[in-house]
């Protein structure tokens, strides 16, 4: 767990990603798990389990600080630094990452469940067996053991290390446990040598890891050139300042936020808005206030600027570094969630900019979607105007970015009656109940506003028939489903349309692959036994419902990861007690036990669209509504847990088989739910369609198990 969360966060800003990046990481991670599982149905033929296993363990002390490494030499020595990585490249690089580490333990897994137990003084035979053994632990009990490995490292990083830690040093923790249980193992079996050379080893690899600076290494060598002004981290990413040619660059998670030097970038996010009222008084600024906005927004004589930013080290850093851009007492400077901004405010509202980035993950598309324009509308004045952008035109028109544009401006109008759409670098909407002018010009010229940029000749230029012709184009599209959606919080069109607007940038084909895999999904289906099918669909389900929880735990409260913590722990914890029940309650369990719990997940899966849309509406963002969410994240894995302790236990059920088909489930439910199905058929459809799922696996086993008892 420890290992899984470092490398998504460093993956997430190694490579500038989104749902797709953490998707194919997670995929890649669960496929692996599951052949590896795969390959260790020989592990009950070896000779000396146990001693492979200490040294296995002291093989998986060493991974992960290999596989960071890893992550970012590939990312910057196979490809051009700063360029934007495609799909092909990125699932290419976290498979060489990721695949070592996963085939090791998921091979582990079943070397644990079918490992004797470790030799008592003079009850040993010599091979690391005890004549006095009890047997084996199982697969059942190396679930439990293994979810509460999980629980642990979920609460330790989440709660304490990715706060106080570099990620290399957060590594420690696993790095010394593993070497510190091979070296008692090798110590147990009478390898006084291997434990000796165990302890070194994992001493060594500690002292490294926290001494050496690695992170500062790794940062210098990709960003050649810059001097490396900050480097901290938050509960919501990585932040660092870099400072090239006298401007300073600030980059979250990898991805550029802004650069203090930026004029046209500031002038355009600012005038398009600020011109439409220029004796604005009150203006809500969402992100961004720190590259020199909030500023620019003071030459309109307005009274007071509402600046929010969720990551309160982004303002911190701008603080020390670019204090000019914040020292204006009319620039009130917020440290809070936008949403939560919004919703919690009562203060009309002249001018909203919206400066937040695109909305290429799911957790960003919550600013674009109906609902919260709705928020918008209730704290802006009668007659006020809200600004943001979409995409980037450059004197084309893709299909893609007419389908952004089509549906922002959908989206836009079903809450505000006027909508203008503005081709500058960025693709910016303007809405407002009230009027709506593209004399920009005009407008500064009679208001006095000082501008290097935005001069008339730059905005004639912009404002050309042809570019707004486009955009009246894009905007009146029709043709396909998609296209004339609006975007809300449970069906986010946009997001899916903004993954396809980034992955049209590359010469990808996925129809050969997909096809391809397709049918190898469909072979291995076709001939798994019904109790692996059963388990395949609990794993999908599992992880599918659970990205659906965490979206609709975003969408209450915000992108706020220490809070989402208590949701990865509860279903952690489920997962957990599920696997311990099903040792109490099922021992002995039946076909029935299996079929019942299937059709109870199916009937949870139905229902969930359902609890969120009430959990959303009854109490908001309060405590009780997080205890509710960890709530329905812990009953989920407790089913899906007990439902996997019940098979185990089936006469005939093959561990191995069991564990790879979870995992291979659970795989395509994080890639698929994440990337395509949510976005594509929104929250309910795909609920819908995982109750179906579980309802056909159930009764796949239902009437297999009806046949053979007429055989027999």
């Amino acid at each position: 767990m420890l290992t899984q969360l470092v490398l998504l966060r460093e993956a997430l800003g190694t490579l500038s990603g989104n749902e797709i990046v953490l998707g194919i990481l997670l995929g890649t991670w669960l496929l692996a798990m599951g052949l590896g599982t795969f390959c260790g149905r020989s592990a009950a033929r070896l000779r000396r389990p146990l001693h492979v296993l200490a040294a296995a363990l002291l093989i998986v002390a060493l991974l992960p600080p290999v596989s960071v490494l890893l992550l970012h030499v590939l990312r910057g020595g196979l490809f051009l630094r700063g360029a934007e990585l495609g799909p092909g490249e990125t699932a290419l690089i976290c498979a060489v990452v990721v695949l070592p580490y996963c085939l090791l333990n998921g091979y582990l897994l079943m070397l644990a469940a079918s490992a004797p137990p470790l030799p008592y003084g003079r009850g040993s035979d010599g091979r690391g067996t005890s004549l006095s053994a009890e047997g084996t632990l199982g697969v059942t009990r190396v679930y439990f053991l293994d979810g509460l490995g999980a629980i642990a490292g979920g609460v330790l990083f989440h709660f304490l290390l990715v706060r106080c830690v570099s990620p290399f040093a957060a590594l420690t923790v696993p790095a010394g446990i593993c070497a510190a249980v091979a070296a008692g193992m090798a110590w147990r079996l009478g390898n006084r040598v291997a434990s000796g050379t165990a302890v070194v080893i994992g001493a060594a690899a500690c002292v490294a890891l926290t001494r050496a600076d690695l992170d500062g290494v790794l940062l210098r060598w990709e960003h050649p050139g810059a001097e490396i002004v900050f480097s901290g981290q938050s509960p919501y990413g990585k932040l660092l300042v870099t400072r090239s040619a006298g401007q300073l660059d600030f980059f979250s998670n990898g991805v550029p936020l802004f650069s203090t030097q930026n004029v046209e970038q500031v002038e355009e996010k600012v005038h398009f808005a600020m011109a439409q009222r220029p004796s604005a008084k009150h203006v809500l600024l969402l992100s961004g206030g720190a590259s020199g906005t909030a500023k620019e927004i003071l030459k309109y004589g307005v009274e007071r600027v509402n600046y929010v930013e969720q990551d309160e080290l982004i303002v911190q850093a701008a603080r020390a570094y670019a204090p000019e851009n914040l020292d204006d007492p009319r620039i009130q400077v917020i440290c809070v969630d936008a949403r939560v901004f919004v919703q919690q405010t009562g203060r009309l509202h002249d001018v909203v900019i919206v400066d937040l980035p695109q909305p290429s993950t799911a957790q960003l598309n919550r600013f674009y979607t109906r609902e919260f324009f709705e928020e918008l509308k209730r704290v802006l004045a009668p007659d006020g105007v809200i600004s943001l952008s979409v995409g980037t035109y450059d004197d084309y028109l893709s299909p893609k970015l007419a389908q952004l544009i089509a549906t922002t401006n959908a989206t836009l109008r079903a809450v505000l009656a006027n909508v203008l759409i503005v081709p500058a670098g960025r693709v910016f909407f303007l809405a407002s109940n009230g009027e709506l002018t593209t004399d920009i010009a005009d407008r500064l010229e009679a208001n006095r506003i000082a501008v290097q940029w935005m001069k008339r000749s730059y905005l004639r230029s912009v404002l050309t028939p042809d570019r707004m012709g486009d955009m009246q184009r894009a905007a009146g599209t029709t043709a396909g489903v998609i296209e004339r959606s609006v975007n809300t919080d449970l069906a986010p069109v946009l997001y899916y349309q903004q993954l396809q607007y980034w992955s049209s940038k590359y010469k990808v084909r996925y129809g050969i692959l997909a096809g391809a895999l397709a049918a190898l999904l469909g072979i291995y289906l076709w001939r798994i036994k019904a109790v692996p099918l059963v388990i395949f669909s609990a794993g999908f389900s599992a992880a599918g419902l659970e990205f659906i929880l965490l979206l609709g735990f975003q969408i209450v409260f915000g992108s706020v990861y220490h809070q989402l913590a208590l949701l990865i722990t509860a279903f952690m914890a489920g997962l957990a007690l599920g696997s311990g029940a099903a040792q109490r309650w099922l021992s002995g369990a039946r076909t029935a036990h299996v079929i019942k719990l299937g059709l109870l997940i199916a009937a949870f899966s139905a229902l969930l669209p359902l609890m969120l849309m009430g959990l959303a509406r009854a109490s908001g963002a309060s405590i009780l509504t997080e205890f509710a969410f960890a709530g329905l994240a812990l009953g989920l894995a407790f089913m899906v847990s007990l439902q996997f302790g019940a098979a185990g236990q089936l006469e005939g059920a093959d561990g191995a088989r069991l564990f790879s088909a979870d995992y291979l489930g659970a795989a395509l439910g994080a890639v698929l739910v994440s990337t395509i199905l949510v976005p594509w058929l929104g929250v309910t459809n795909v609920c819908v369609f995982t109750a179906v799922m579980n309802v056909v696996a159930v009764g796949v086993l239902r009437i297999q198990n009806s046949e053979f008892r007429i055989q027999k």
